[in-house]
């Protein structure tokens, strides 16, 4: 039995591959959709879908497990419950509506999922997440690879460099995209070194700083008619390539874009999994959705925590450790458990940190200086003073004065870091 179980894990991989290699091409589907509504209703519309040259995705972790984000897109064989691809997201949308502004109006967002392109017929279907939890469908589409209203990206013939090369093949790493928002053609070689810096920044903590041969990073030359980025409540617009600003859904340091079309064709003249947005300010402030894009201010006092904060939004799913900012109305449903790896309602907590936890320490474990250091579950955390729990009095998802990663976030990183590399 011990002999079959071996030579069992040992041919998974090769099935993965050969499912991919059966279904797939080297190169993706993008779709972009829309997303409209309000804190009460949500509609799912297509507006285009476009192939686009690489697939930087794992040819072997094809399924997504963990299924992080609110939103899921699954790939399946037609008329069948066969999961050939799936994978979990989070999008400005999700954020937006649970804000105050989306009970009183409606909106629409323009975004993107990326999945290997087909060789053959397949359905995709998008879902979302209820206030339950439960999955939603959304939208289904029948794609089949010869559909003619299927484009090709456009080449936009922009230098590109790369700022790091840690694997040359594309489905064992993790591929960073940097963009540059609010660099002029004069200003591209300020992006370069802005580029070396987020690579610096990178790699100076841990766990970052012992996979350097699991990342790729790598630059599109893409210049702003005028330098720096919008910012409304001073009464500063800026014309840049991708529309950043400050002061989205009204919170001075959030700087995000709806501008999802050019972020997405500017991504997509290289292989990533995950876009970061450097931004051409010294004004503090950025912003990180899983699965989604990053984005932070280049030129900051603290513009090198801002830039691991914001990636362990983006690529590891991690929640905001800090319970004092109001931005947010009913972010959590405090019945059920959430999905970032980070924070707990107790509701389902053995999914979570629990095994990281010393038998002696206390649950809930009170924020006193004898636990300062101490794995726990203490209360407060994602916006949320009550209710809501964080593994670590202090960690980079919550303030700047330690510098490190608690350790229940090392480990999701970590955790990340495999999942693309392995």
């Amino acid at each position: 039995m011990k002999r079959y179980l071996i030579v069992l894990f040992a041919l998974l991989p090769c099935m993965a591959w050969a499912q991919f290699d059966t279904w797939f091409e080297p190169a993706s589907l993008r779709i972009d959709y829309t997303l409209t509504g309000n804190n009460k209703t949500t509609t799912f519309a297509l507006k285009e879908m476009i192939r686009e040259p690489y697939w930087s995705g794992s040819k072997v972790n094809l399924i997504d497990n963990l299924e992080f984000g609110n939103y899921i897109v699954k790939v399946y064989e037609p008329g069948t419950d066969h999961l050939l691809f799936s994978k979990g997201y989070q999008n400005l949308y999700g954020e937006w509506v649970t804000t105050d502004e989306a009970a009183r109006v409606t909106k629409t967002f323009e975004e993107s999922v990326i999945v290997p392109f087909p060789k053959k017929k397949v359905e995709v279907v998008l879902y979302r997440k209820d206030w339950e939890g439960q999955l939603v469908e959304g939208m289904r589409l029948q794609v089949s690879p010869d559909d003619y209203f299927i484009r090709t990206a456009d080449d936009l013939n922009l230098p590109v460099f790369d700022a790091w090369i840690g694997n040359p093949d594309i489905t064992k790493a993790v591929d960073v995209v940097i963009l540059p928002e609010g660099y002029t053609q004069e200003e591209m070689g300020k992006f370069v070194k802005d580029c070396e810096f987020f690579v610096k920044s990178l790699f100076d903590y841990a766990p970052y700083d012992r996979y350097k041969t699991s990342f790729n990073v790598r630059g599109v030359m893409a210049p702003s008619a005028e330098s720096g980025c919008t910012e409304p409540g001073a009464h500063v617009y800026k014309n840049t390539a991708m529309r950043f600003s400050y002061w989205t859904f009204d919170s001075e340091r959030y700087c995000m874009s709806t501008d999802n079309r050019d972020i997405r064709d500017l991504a997509g003249q290289v292989p990533y999994d995950q876009i970061y947005i450097l931004i051409n300010s010294e004004k503090y402030g950025g912003g990180g959705i899983y699965n989604f894009y990053c984005s932070s201010a280049a030129s900051n006092h603290f513009s090198g925590d801002i830039i691991i904060h914001e990636f362990g939004h983006g690529f590891a799913g991690l929640a905001d450790e800090y319970y004092d900012d109001d931005t947010y109305g009913d972010m959590y449903n405090n019945d059920i458990e959430p999905w970032e790896p980070n924070i707990t309602t107790m509701v389902d907590f053995d999914g979570k940190w629990k095994d990281m936890i010393d038998k002696k320490t206390p649950v809930p474990t009170p924020r006193v200086e004898k636990y300062e250091h101490t794995v726990g579950v203490f209360e407060g955390g994602g916006y949320e003073p009550k209710g809501v729990y964080s593994p670590h009095m202090d960690c980079l998802m919550k303030t700047f004065q330690g510098h490190v990663f608690c350790p229940v976030c090392q480990r999701a990183i970590e955790r990340m870091i495999l999942y693309y590399s392995e």
